[in-house]
């Protein structure tokens, strides 16, 4: 046991003192067979590469290469060492080659996490294109739950977040995918108003509100409207965009509605004096994975619809 336990300190001295220099120079010598060639090669001087192989001879305990004439001959523990030491060198410059990245090959698991917006407007279609393109690759989405969004993502239990920029902590990153519009709508049969409304009727009118993160009667454009001097008379509200066709098909409420989840045929759009303003729907994930082929390319492929 206390033999073994030497040879394993012994080899792992020797490898503490070697370096990738090293085994170059070496490989070079092997190849060559000339001290001033080597030189000229890793454009160092004759007295470095000497004094490298000085460093090599102990390490290895042999002589390595023994001076004929110009040449220098390698010796059979050098003629060993010839096929391990070209294998360790193209594994380390493997490491630097840029990875190739085919959709189509790709096998992994990619969890997103998407608001109930993004998971009706752009879900849909980039399932299509993962199922085309990268077979391999399985989608899990989870619900967005802006409170502990950011744990999530920095502890890799989230790859991509799909949301709206006030929901995303400033230390991802993300980009934008487009800007969305709120539009005006009510049942599809429903005749009560004339068009087009203006911004005080669709106030006083009872409207329905998607409040996804909080269960109260407040919608996203309150403060837009209470900047021209007035107050809404919001009577109820869902958690999700899509419960709101079907709410409005029974009834006689208004809302506002995106306008990518149109048509649809529960429900119409209804002119309106002016529209609250345009939103941005973005894309965010965690900086380390800035580089992440897949990433990228799911990204891609989102700024593509």
């Amino acid at each position: 046991m206390k033999q073994y336990f030497f040879v394993q300190h012994t080899i792992m001295n020797g490898i503490s003192r070697l370096d990738i220099k090293q085994l170059r120079v070496l490989s070079s010598l092997l190849e060559l067979q000339n001290l001033s060639q080597v030189a000229k090669k890793m454009g160092l001087t004759q007295q470095a590469i000497s004094e490298q192989l000085r460093k090599l001879r102990d390490l290895f305990d042999d002589r390595l290469f023994i001076r004929q004439g110009n040449n220098m001959v390698a010796t059979p523990k050098a003629q060993g060492l010839k096929a391990p030491i070209n294998n360790i060198l193209k594994q380390l410059e493997s490491l630097l080659e840029p990875e190739q990245f085919s959709p189509q090959t790709y096998k992994g698991v990619f969890t997103i996490s998407a608001t109930d917006y993004a998971t009706q407007a752009l879900l849909p279609q980039l399932f299509n294109i993962t199922r085309r393109e990268a077979p391999g690759l399985k989608l899990i989405v989870r619900d967005f739950a802006s409170d502990n969004v950011n744990q999530l993502i920095t502890a890799g239990e989230l790859d991509l977040l799909i949301s709206f920029p006030e929901f995303i902590p400033d230390n991802l990153s993300y980009i934008t995918l487009f800007e969305e519009q709120h539009l005006c709508i009510t049942g599809i049969g429903n005749t009560t108003y004339t068009e087009p409304l203006s911004l005080a009727q669709f106030a006083k009118h009872p409207q329905l509100v998607v409040s996804p993160s909080r269960a109260n009667l407040r919608g996203s454009h309150d403060q837009w409207f209470e900047s021209q001097g007035l107050k809404r008379n919001i009577v109820m509200s869902v958690p999700s965009f899509s419960a709101v066709p079907d709410i409005l098909h029974t009834t006689d409420m208004l809302a506002f509605y995106p306008s990518r989840l149109l048509p649809n045929s529960k429900v119409k759009q209804l002119k309106i004096e002016a529209l609250p303003p345009t939103f941005k729907v973005i894309a965010a994930w965690h900086p380390r994975t800035n580089k992440s082929p897949i990433h990228k390319w799911l990204i891609e492929q989102l700024q593509n619809l």
